[in-house]
Parts: C-alpha cells; structure tokens; sequence
C-alpha cells in the first residue's frame, strides 16, 4: 500500500530494539535542552558553547537514526 511514513518506522524499531529506542529519547532529551537555550534572549559564553556542543551531539544522533532507518 505504499510506503510507510518516517514516524512509523521509528516507532516499530523503538518497539523491537533497545538501542534505538535509547537513541530516538537522547535525540529528543538533547532537542529540549536546545529548546531551552533557543528560549533566553542571552546566552554567556559558556551557554554558547554548550548550545553549541548540543547541537553537535544532536546531529549525530540524527544521523545514526536516519543509518538505522535506511538499513530496514
């Protein structure tokens, strides 16, 4: 019947594997932090820097789950 959409892919592999399930809530843990510093009108240095390495973290995570989903 077609293709089945991203969102349901996640969430069969969150169903069956751990690792992945693991991955999918860091991404989402790291977002909301993200959120966080996108809510303060200044960020320190420090916070910058911070945001900054979040940032990096999120996208990796993003990229081991766009791997997994494209070796299903």
């Amino acid at each position: 019947m077609g293709e089945r959409s991203q969102e349901e892919k996640i969430a069969a592999l969150v169903e069956k594997d751990p690792e992945f399930k693991s991955l999918v809530q860091e991404h989402r843990t790291l977002d909301g932090k993200l959120k966080e510093f996108d809510r303060k009108v200044y960020l320190s240095p420090d916070e910058e820097m911070e945001r900054k390495r979040l940032q990096k973290l999120k996208l990796a995570k993003k990229d081991k789950i766009a791997q997994r989903l494209s070796g299903q």
